[in-house]
C-alpha cells in the first residue's frame, strides 16, 4: 500500500515554511483534490468543476489562556511552491458531511457556520483512500473535542466503521493539551484512540441501544458474516417497514405536491419578469456605454482641439520674421554704433534658422509654410552676409591704406621705428563679433574674407619689414674691408686682425626681436580674428607679448579680443587637420613676401663677418626651439629658412678656408710651419667667442671639416720632399698642438683633434729619429738585425758560424761602430737639428733620441750576450753616462 502524504515530512515542513511568521504550528498535513461537488452530474465539467490539487493543514497556535486551532488551504504557485490560499478557525466547524454521490466515499465537505454566502456550495475535498479521509476527519475530531469541547455534526458516516478502523490503523495522531506551561503534544496510543472515537462519536444513549441490540444477537452468532447478514435483512425491513409508513401519510404528501406546484408556477412568472428587467437594463447599459463613449471622444477632441491651436501658435511665432530685424539685416548700417542691432539681429537669424531645421520642427519640416519661410530665411541670410563681407573687405583696406599713406608708422633715416598694430588690433576688434556671426550663418564666405584681410596686411608687413631693415643696415658702421683668415698672401698682422663686427649680427639679433613677435602676434590675432578654430599660440618666453621696455602689451594680446564665442560658451581648443591646413595656407597669403628682407639682412651680415653666422645661427634657433609646431607655421617655416640661409653661409665660408688650405699644397717647397695652423687657431678662438653657450654642431663640423682638410693638406705637402717630410709633420703637428692647447680642454671636438695631432707627433719624430741613429750606426743595428732574423730560423750556437755573423765579423762592426762614439753622437746631435725651423723642438727631439738610441744599444748588448756569450762588449752604462755629459 502507498505511503500516506500525511506521513510526508517533506510536505510538512513546505507547509510550515508557508505559514512562517503566523507563529502557528503544522499538526497534520495531507494532499487533497478540490472540486465543487459534479459527482453523477451529466455533461462537461466547467472550469470551476474542475479537481484542483490542494494542501489541507491543520495548524493550533497557542495563546495564554487557551489554544486556538485553524484549518488551513494551501495551494501551489506556479513554481510549485506551497502558498496559503485560505484559513477557516475550526471553532466555526458544524458539520463534516460525506458525499454520498462519490461511490469510493473518499469525498467530503466541511461546513462552517461563519460562511458569508450559503448560496454557494461548500467545496469537496476528495481524498486517495478512504484511509485519508478517515484519519483527516479522526484528526480533526479529536482536535475540535480536546481543544474547543464539543464535536461537530458527522453525516454519511458509520461510527462503528470509525471505530474499527481506528482500531486497525494506529497512526500518530497529535494532539495539544493546555498545562500551566503552555501548550504541549501527545501521541495518541490505539486504545486511546479507540476509546476517544468510542467516546466521542456515540451517546450514551446510543451506546446503551447499541450495547442491548448486540447482547440480544450475540448468543447465537458465531461469526461476523452471519451477524452482517443478519442486521442486512432486518435493515431491509426496517427500510420496508418506512416505505410503508410514508404511503400512509400520502394525503399529506398530496398537499405538499399541490404547494409545490403553485410554488414553481410563482417562481416561473417571476423568472419571467426577471428575464424582462434583465432585457431592459441590458439596454439600457449599452445606451450608457456609447453615451460614455461620445463624451470621452468630445473631450479628447476638445483637449487636441486646445493643444493644436497652442502649437500652431508657437509655430507661427517663430515663423514670424520682426519687421525690425528685416530692415537691419537687408539695409541697415555697419557703423560701430549700430553693431549692437545689427548683433541682435543675427542672432535672431541663428536661432530662427536653427528653429526651422528639420531635427528641432520634424513633424512640421514637411509643411509649405515651413519650406517658404525656410527659403525667406535662407535669402535674408544670403543677403546680409555678402553687404557685409563687402563692408568688411572695403573696411580692412580702408585701414591698410590710411596706414600706408602716413609714413610716421614706418622706419625713416636716423629712426627705427617699432611696428605698432594696436590700433588697427583695436579698429578690427569693433568686427570680431561680426565675423562670428557671418561664419556661422556662412562659413564658405569666410575664404574670400580672409584672403582679402591677408592681401591688405601683407602690404603693411612686408613696407615695414623692407623700412626697418634698410634703415637698420643703414644704422650699422662696419670695417670697410672684412678680415681674411686663410688666404695665403695675407700678412701676419691681416690675418691676425680682429675687427669688431659685432654690429652685424646684433643688428640681425633686433630684427627677429622685433618681427617675430610681432609675425606671431599676428598670425594669432589672424587665427582668432578670422574664427579658426585653433589652440592660443605661445610666443616665445622674453619675446611674447612685450613691448620696448619689456612690458606684457595687452593690446598685442591675441586672445584678448574683447568677445565671446556667439554661443556663450569657451573658445574650442581643439582643432582639426582641414583647420590647420586652411590656416596655414592663409598665413602663407598674410606674410609672404616679407622673408626677403630678413634674407637681405643675414646675407649682408654674413658679408660684413662669415663668422658672425655662428651668433646669428644660435640665435636663430632660439626662436625656433620657441615655437610650438601648431603655432604659427609660416612663423616657424621662416625661422627654419633663415636658419639653413645662415649655415649655407657658413658652409660656404669653410668650404672657402678648405680651398685656400688646399692651395698650400701647391708651392714645391714648403718647410717649417704653414701658415694656416697658427690661423686657424686664431679663427677658432673667435668662434668660441661668438657660440657663447649655444648649440655646437655649427662649430663643431666646421671644425671637423677644417681640420680634417688640414691634415690631408699636411700629408700631401710632407710627400712632396720625403727627405723631409718627417720633419714637416713633427714641426705643424707640434704647431698644431701648441697653439690648441688651451681651447682643446674646453672644446671636446678639437680635443679629439689634438690628441690625433698628438699620436702623429710621436709617429713622425720616431721616424725622424730612427732615421737619424741608423744614418751613424748603421752597421751594429743591422748586424743585430741579422742576427735576430736568423734567430727565427736555427739555434743560437749556430749563429756565430754563419758568413758574416762569426765572432771576428763582430770585434770589426764594434771597433768600426763605436771606436770615436762621442764623435758619431755628436754628427748625430748635428743632424737631428739640421733642418729644424723650429728649434724649441730640438730638445725634446735630443732627449727622445738619446732614450732611443740607449733601449737600442742595451737591445744590441743582450743580444750579443747571448749569441756570443765570451765576446767583449762597451756597457750600456759607459753610453748613457756619455750621452749624459753631452
Amino acid at each position: 500500500m502507498a505511503k500516506s502524504s500525511a506521513d510526508d515530512e517533506e510536505l510538512k515542513r513546505a507547509c510550515q515554511a508557508a505559514i512562517e511568521g503566523t507563529k502557528q504550528k503544522i499538526v497534520m498535513s495531507i494532499r487533497v483534490a478540490k472540486s465543487r461537488g459534479v459527482w453523477g452530474k451529466s455533461g462537461k465539467l466547467g472550469r470551476n468543476h474542475m479537481a484542483k490539487p490542494r494542501v489541507l493543514a491543520i495548524s493550533t497556535k497557542a495563546k495564554v489562556q487557551r489554544t486556538k486551532a485553524f484549518l488551513r488551504v494551501l495551494k501551489y504557485s506556479s513554481g510549485g511552491v506551497l502558498e496559503p490560499a485560505k484559513i477557516y478557525k475550526l471553532k466555526h466547524l458544524s458539520k463534516v458531511e460525506v458525499v454520498s454521490n462519490d461511490p469510493s466515499g473518499c469525498t467530503f465537505m466541511l461546513g462552517f457556520d461563519n460562511l458569508r454566502s450559503q448560496s454557494v456550495s461548500p467545496p469537496q475535498w476528495t481524498m486517495r483512500n478512504t484511509g485519508d479521509r478517515n484519519r483527516l476527519i479522526v484528526c480533526i475530531l479529536n482536535i475540535c473535542k480536546e481543544i474547543l469541547g464539543r464535536l461537530p455534526k458527522v453525516v454519511g458516516m458509520d461510527v462503528v466503521e470509525m471505530a474499527l478502523w481506528a482500531k486497525q490503523n494506529t497512526p500518530a495522531v497529535t494532539t495539544q493539551s493546555n498545562l500551566d506551561s503552555g501548550p504541549v503534544d501527545s501521541v495518541m496510543t490505539e486504545d486511546d484512540l479507540t476509546v476517544a472515537v468510542e467516546r466521542d462519536l456515540v451517546s450514551q444513549a446510543e451506546e446503551e441501544d447499541m450495547e442491548a441490540l448486540l447482547g440480544t444477537y450475540v448468543m447465537g452468532i458465531g461469526e461476523a458474516e452471519a451477524f452482517s447478514e443478519r442486521l442486512k435483512r432486518e435493515l431491509l425491513a426496517l427500510e420496508a417497514a418506512n416505505v410503508h409508513a410514508i404511503l400512509e401519510n400520502e394525503p399529506i404528501i398530496d398537499e405538499v405536491l399541490q404547494g409545490l406546484a403553485s410554488a414553481t408556477i410563482c417562481v416561473e412568472d417571476m423568472d419571467e419578469w426577471l428575464g424582462i428587467f434583465n432585457v431592459k437594463l441590458r439596454h439600457m447599459r449599452e445606451d450608457i456605454e456609447s453615451i460614455e463613449t461620445r463624451n470621452n471622444n468630445l473631450e479628447s477632441q476638445s483637449i487636441n482641439n486646445k493643444a493644436l491651436i497652442d502649437e500652431l501658435d508657437k509655430l507661427l511665432e517663430r515663423l514670424r520674421v520682426p519687421p525690425e530685424y528685416a530692415a537691419l539685416l537687408t539695409g541697415g548700417s555697419f557703423d560701430e554704433a549700430r553693431m549692437l542691432q545689427n548683433f541682435e539681429a543675427m542672432e535672431w537669424l541663428n536661432s530662427a534658422s536653427a528653429g526651422l531645421d528639420i531635427p528641432s520642427l520634424d513633424p512640421y519640416a514637411n509643411l509649405l509654410s515651413v519650406k517658404e519661410k525656410r527659403g525667406e530665411l535662407a535669402i535674408l541670410k544670403s543677403t546680409f552676409v555678402r553687404r557685409a563681407s563687402e563692408f568688411l573687405s572695403n573696411y580692412f583696406a580702408n585701414l591698410v591704406d590710411f596706414m600706408m599713406s602716413d609714413k610716421s608708422y614706418f622706419s625713416q633715416r636716423g629712426q627705427l621705428k617699432r611696428p605698432d598694430h594696436a590700433d588697427l588690433r583695436y579698429k578690427c576688434r569693433t568686427y570680431a563679433r561680426l565675423l562670428q556671426h557671418i561664419k556661422s550663418l556662412d562659413a564658405r564666405s569666410m575664404g574670400p574674407l580672409r584672403k582679402t584681410y591677408c592681401q591688405s596686411l601683407n602690404l603693411l608687413l612686408r613696407r615695414e619689414a623692407r623700412e626697418f631693415a634698410n634703415e637698420l643696415r643703414a644704422s650699422v658702421k662696419v670695417a670697410a674691408k672684412p678680415p681674411v683668415l686663410f688666404d695665403a698672401a695675407a700678412g701676419p698682422a691681416q690675418s691676425a686682425n680682429n675687427v669688431d663686427t659685432s654690429a652685424a649680427s646684433d643688428a640681425y639679433a633686433k630684427m627677429l626681436t622685433i618681427f617675430i613677435p610681432l609675425l606671431v602676434d599676428e598670425s594669432s590675432f589672424f587665427a582668432h580674428f578670422m574664427c579658426f578654430e585653433v589652440p592660443a599660440l605661445t610666443l616665445p618666453e622674453g619675446h611674447a607679448g612685450s613691448n620696448q621696455n619689456g612690458s606684457h602689451d595687452m593690446d598685442n594680446d591675441p586672445d584678448e579680443l574683447g568677445i565671446e564665442d556667439i554661443d556663450g560658451n569657451e573658445r574650442k581648443t581643439g582643432t582639426t587637420s582641414m583647420d590647420m591646413g586652411a590656416l596655414n595656407q592663409s598665413l602663407q597669403d598674410l606674410l609672404d613676401g616679407i622673408q626677403e628682407d630678413f634674407y637681405a639682412v643675414v646675407d649682408w651680415a654674413c658679408k660684413i663677418d662669415p663668422l658672425r653666422c655662428i651668433s646669428m645661427h644660435g640665435v636663430t634657433e632660439s626662436y625656433l626651439s620657441s615655437q610650438k609646431a601648431d603655432a604659427a607655421g609660416f612663423v616657424r617655416v621662416l625661422l627654419g629658412d633663415l636658419e639653413s640661409r645662415i649655415s649655407l653661409h657658413f658652409s660656404r665660408f669653410v668650404d672657402e678656408a678648405c680651398h685656400q688650405i688646399e692651395r698650400n699644397e701647391r708651392n714645391v717647397k714648403q718647410m717649417g710651419v704653414q701658415p694656416y695652423i697658427p690661423r686657424f687657431a686664431v679663427l677658432a678662438t673667435r668662434m668660441e667667442q661668438y657660440i657663447r653657450g649655444q648649440n655646437r654642431d655649427l662649430v663643431d663640423q666646421a671644425y671637423t671639416k677644417l681640420v680634417s682638410i688640414m691634415f690631408v693638406t699636411l700629408e700631401k705637402i710632407a710627400q712632396v720632399e720625403l727627405k723631409y717630410s718627417e720633419i714637416v709633420l713633427l714641426e705643424n703637428y707640434a704647431a698644431f698642438q701648441n697653439s690648441l692647447y688651451e681651447l682643446a680642454n674646453v672644446v671636446p671636438t678639437l680635443a679629439k683633434f689634438y690628441h690625433q695631432a698628438s699620436e702623429a707627433y710621436e709617429q713622425a719624430s720616431t721616424r725622424h729619429i730612427n732615421m737619424v741613429i741608423y744614418i751613424h750606426f748603421d752597421r751594429l743595428f743591422l748586424f743585430a738585425r741579422r742576427v735576430e732574423d736568423l734567430m727565427f730560423t736555427m739555434n743560437p750556437e749556430e749563429i756565430p758560424y754563419q758568413l758574416g755573423l762569426s765572432k771576428a765579423d763582430l770585434r770589426k762592426v764594434l771597433k768600426s761602430s763605436l771606436s770615436g762614439v762621442d764623435k758619431s753622437v755628436s754628427a748625430m746631435y748635428r743632424k737631428l737639428g739640421k733642418n729644424l725651423t723650429s728649434e724649441e723642438l730640438l730638445p725634446s727631439l735630443w732627449d727622445k733620441c738619446k732614450r732611443d738610441f740607449l733601449d737600442k744599444y742595451v737591445s744590441f748588448v743582450e743580444l750579443v750576450a747571448k749569441i756570443y756569450p765570451n765576446e767583449p762588449v762597451p756597457a750600456p752604462q759607459e753610453l748613457r753616462e756619455l750621452l749624459a755629459n753631452m
